[in-house]
């Protein structure tokens, strides 16, 4: 199989010929360190990646100089942004300060042209080989992050739920327009980013969720599934409390497993392999920062041997290969991926991890 094969089985809960891999974001300092003078497009050619992802934060728009000396620019949508080592920036200052604010509001424009170079680029040197994702921002990120900030989103749900529900569906617009033309032009899967959990939790109650965060987020993987692509969820932190709600808008991933929230493969599995794609698990925290490639491989041998009954399985990082993560342990990750991930897995494991806490028989 090659990697779109490879990846689709994956997302449709089917065993392929062995577990994908692929990384939403790999940091060029990582990149530079084992490939130098590699393009990204290179970098996972050699890597072997099933998928390759485009960013709608860093492909998808222009930043706008503010103070190039602080590294501060502004987004296109209206907030202020820095940036650090790390491929996307921090928003800090946000674009809708009063509900006023919003009466003059113009929001950006999915249709502009430049947004769609890289995935052009991307689509002509590997569609119908490796997987190609169009990451798409949830609107609950873009809304806390970029146009209200968190504690005035978070106040605003009680005392201005329609200035939220405004807000969200000024983002949700753009977001099932650039989903539309991303389709179009070739993208394989869509990569729904934005963060709902904490390590200690979700972010606002599941009552909220229900109404603030869920229907946006079913109304994009309806146009996903309308235009007869696949999307997986990406939210950081415990999730538990919000699993449900997350399957039932009807993704068909869910990225990551989150070990730092204390959140187990063998768990999720038994309880929800049989509806969604199971995405990580490898942390990318303590163990691919200061970890060494020994305690790599055997992590990623017991997310397989967890994870991978029957498909359904794309073992990867718990989240990105940040800036931090040492190079050596990345490539350990990807070479033990390979070696304990083919199919069928009862060859290479012994007491496997069943759906539902069994014995794999």
């Amino acid at each position: 199989m090659n990697g779109l094969e490879r990846i689709r089985r994956a997302l449709k809960r089917q065993e392929p010929d062995c577990v994908p891999h692929f990384e939403s974001n790999i940091n060029p300092r990582v990149r530079e360190a084992i490939r130098p003078g590699a393009s990204y497009e290179d970098f996972i050619e050699y890597m072997g990646n099933d998928a390759i992802s485009i960013s709608d934060k860093v492909y998808g728009q222009r930043y706008i100089p503010v103070d190039e000396s602080k590294r501060i620019y502004r987004d296109h949508w209206g907030a202020l942004d820095r940036f650090t080592e790390e491929t996307a920036p921090i928003p800090f200052d946000f674009a809708i300060k009063s509900p006023a604010d919003l009466e003059k509001y113009v929001p950006p424009d999915p249709d502009l042209d430049f947004r769609y170079d890289q995935l052009r680029r991307t689509v002509k040197r590997f569609k119908g080989e490796r997987s190609i994702f169009c990451g798409v921002t949830d609107p609950f990120d873009i809304v806390k992050d970029n146009l209200r900030g968190d504690i005035a989103l978070f106040t605003d749900m009680i005392r201005n739920p329609d200035l939220v529900h405004r807000l969200a569906k000024i983002v949700l617009d753009y977001q099932l327009r650039y989903v539309k033309n991303c389709r179009e032009l070739g993208a394989d899967f869509f990569f729904i980013n934005g963060d709902y959990a904490v390590t200690t939790g979700p972010m606002v109650s599941p009552k909220m969720a229900g109404e603030f965060l869920m229907p946006y987020l079913k109304a994009i993987v309806d146009r996903v599934h309308q235009l007869g692509a696949l999307c997986i969820k990406h939210s950081d932190g415990l999730l538990w409390s919000l699993f449900d709600q997350i399957v039932a808008t009807g993704v068909d991933g869910i990225h990551p497993i989150d070990p730092e929230a204390g959140m187990d493969m063998g768990e999720a599995k038994a309880r929800y392999g049989h509806e969604v794609c199971l995405m990580g698990n490898i942390d990318c925290g303590p163990l691919l920062t200061n970890g060494n490639p020994d305690e790599v491989r055997q992590a990623v041998k017991e997310c397989i041997r967890k994870g991978g009954k029957g498909g359904g399985l794309i073992c990867m990082s718990s989240n990105s290969i940040h800036s931090g993560v040492k190079p050596e342990n990345y490539i350990a990750m990807v070479k033990a991926i390979r070696d304990y991930g083919k199919y069928p897995l009862e060859e290479r494991f012994d007491n496997l991890v069943a759906p539902g806490g069994g014995k794999w028989s």
